[in-house]
């Protein structure tokens, strides 16, 4: 069942009679209400999309322990997603995702007051009893695609649309250019931040002006194809899709995509809630694990290429490759990481500064 935002209140469903959690496995009286808030549209083809699909996923894995998921579409960071929070457990729901940076106060918040429920905020970092966070290892993805990049791009330049300067974007735009920077020593990228997860007019300009500055590959974290399509009109190099393969967007523009398999962490969750062995933590898999999947390769990417971005790819899910080991210097060319040094988890998400070869925005 997808929702907006303003049909919560129109909603009335009855509460379900779920007993407590605890630590117990426990008999359930009525399948499992799970909701997912998102900041925009399961059809932006993107960071949404791969949310509802993991929804999707999950119930067809649980069948009848699961009721018809409830997605609450275009929810925006701020105190209204807290009145859709606090309809979601007031309307039986034992699980809800939130699945938004800026969703965080209010995840907590609204938990204090319905400690019987259970909350998961996707990218988030404040945990309670009953918060838990969990994300992707995306960046693994983006060593990956600044691979392809490095090789294919013949000005040496590429750009990056961002949403906000958080450490999550900040990591994917240092992983892209280190890893374009192994193939060409002098690849340089632009980041630009449009203060949005999702505007497609914003994209589609950021794109135009990249490409009048002579950039040849996009790469974006945003929800939504803009780019990508601006890059198949106006016939650069390329770029890559975000959170889903958009290539039916831009068949010959999109390099390869990033694709989230949030699926089996909907299904392990919600079996964890059935069973009363759900536990707070911080959850972050990547490559290794199946969340952070890399698309089919398009048809301009040569051989060689895939063989090399394969490489990397696969030296990240076998361990022999962390596009985070040093030496590493920052944008001035100071050293940030020493030779055989290799960031911690704790130092990627708190990461506030760009490698060399970033162009800072002004």
């Amino acid at each position: 069942m997808t929702l907006n935002r303003r049909s919560m209140l129109k909603a009335g469903v009855a509460a379900a009679t779920l007993p407590l959690l605890g630590s117990k496995a426990f008999a359930q009286s009525e399948p499992l209400k799970v909701g997912f808030m998102l900041i925009g549209t399961v059809n932006d083809n993107g960071w949404n999309f791969g949310h509802a699909q993991g929804a999707k996923f999950m119930k067809e894995q649980l069948g009848d322990l699961v009721a018809e998921p409830t997605i609450v579409e275009n929810v925006p960071e701020g105190p209204d997603c807290e009145r859709v929070l606090r309809e979601l457990a007031q309307s039986g729901h034992k699980l809800i995702f939130a699945t938004s940076f800026g969703y965080g106060d209010y995840v907590i918040k609204v938990a204090e007051q319905f400690p019987d429920v259970t909350f998961e905020h996707a990218t988030g970092y404040q945990r309670s009893a009953n918060v838990a966070t969990y994300n992707a290892r995306f960046h693994e993805g983006r060593a990956v695609c600044g691979t392809i990049a490095g090789h294919m791009s013949q000005t040496g330049k590429a750009g990056y649309i961002g949403s906000f300067p958080i450490p999550e974007v900040v990591m994917g735009i240092n992983a892209f250019v280190l890893a374009a920077r192994k193939v060409n020593p002098d690849f340089t990228i632009t980041p630009v931040y449009i203060s949005t997860w999702n505007d497609p007019a914003k994209e589609a300009d950021a794109a135009r002006a990249m490409i009048d500055q002579g950039i040849d590959i996009i790469a974006q974290h945003t929800d939504g194809p803009a780019a990508l399509q601006v890059a198949e009109e106006r016939g650069i190099v390329g770029g890559f899709g975000q959170g889903a393969d958009m290539s039916a967007f831009a068949p010959n523009a999109q390099l390869t995509s990033i694709i989230d398999h949030w699926g089996p962490h909907y299904v392990n969750s919600a079996q964890a809630v059935i069973d009363g062995t759900w536990e707070t933590g911080d959850r972050w898999p990547g490559l290794k694990e199946g969340e952070v999947q890399i698309g089919p390769y398009g048809p301009k990417v040569p051989e060689d290429v895939v063989a090399a971005a394969e490489a990397v790819k696969n030296g990240q899910i076998d361990g022999s490759f962390n596009i985070f080991t040093g030496p590493i210097n920052d944008h001035t060319g100071a050293e940030k990481v020493p030779a055989g040094v290799t960031l911690t988890d704790a130092e990627l998400l708190s990461m506030d500064w760009y490698v060399e070869g970033v162009i800072p925005p002004a």
